[in-house]
């Protein structure tokens, strides 16, 4: 079943040069897809479209079959519950004021989820490896990896169906970064994921299919697999060679 589709769309700033032309694929449920493609490929612009931030000039964003109705509350409240994200930096992304309860605990609140807060809050809290005495500390006693681990439990607390990621792990030293993509990895068996990134070896050891982005057009999407073992396209041929060593058998 297809859970999220982009059909042609296009996207420019007022009369500006398009960012985006002709974008159309899918994602289907419980699926892994990256996204990938270098700065000023589009692909932040594309994920304000996958948010409902912004409408395409052209075409049409699809979830559950239905266009997305960017200009109803009530539907985009019900959006955001199903659809979650996790940005690029661990340590702007979470409010230093807040305790890091009140920061997983914030989209319950703002998108009305009845049940016990409390419970919810632990078990995402348990989801992403931390401790229950995270809870009452704030973002400053962290590390960036933890924040990070933080920053996943406020987007899956109130259990999305898919989880978009937008560079999620490219502020992280290495590390760090290996730790967090094993937990994208096991949140990837739970629900639909749509990871962004321009570093092609994470896609590879995350994401089953992959879309490659050049300047705001579709040139390659299949298998990850596939891709990487068969590139087509010039561009994506460049990426791969770009990569020193890509990861041997973890593609899924």
């Amino acid at each position: 079943m297809t859970l999220l589709s982009l059909e042609k769309v296009d996207f420019a700033y007022g009369r500006g040069t398009p960012v985006l032309q002709q974008v159309s694929f899918a994602v289907e449920a419980g699926a892994s897809l990256g996204i990938v493609g270098e700065s000023g490929s589009g692909k932040t612009t594309l994920l304000r479209l996958l948010l409902g931030l912004t409408r395409p000039t052209a075409g049409s964003v699809r979830f559950d079959g239905e266009p997305l109705d960017t200009r109803s509350g009530s539907y985009m409240r019900s959006y955001r519950r199903q659809v979650q994200a996790v940005f690029q930096d661990p340590y702007s992304s979470l409010d230093p004021r807040q305790s890091i309860f009140d920061i997983i605990a914030e989209p319950l609140r703002s998108l009305r989820i009845d049940g016990d807060h409390g419970n919810m809050v632990s078990a995402a809290l348990d989801a992403v490896g931390l401790t229950p005495d995270s809870l009452a500390r704030y973002p400053h006693q962290f590390s960036g990896g933890q924040r990070q681990r933080i920053a996943i439990a406020r987007a899956i607390v109130a259990r999305p169906r898919l989880l978009l990621a937008d560079e999620a792990v490219s502020a992280l030293d290495l590390s760090t970064r290996v730790r967090i993509v094993k937990l994208f990895e096991t949140l990837a068996q739970s629900m639909t994921l749509v990871f962004v990134s321009h570093d092609l070896g994470v896609v590879a050891a995350l994401c089953r299919d992959m879309v490659v982005l050049k300047h705001g057009q579709v040139v390659e999407a299949g298998r990850t697999r596939d891709i990487l073992a068969r590139p087509q396209h010039p561009y994506t041929k460049t990426l791969i060679a770009s990569v020193p060593r890509m990861p041997q058998g973890i593609v899924p």
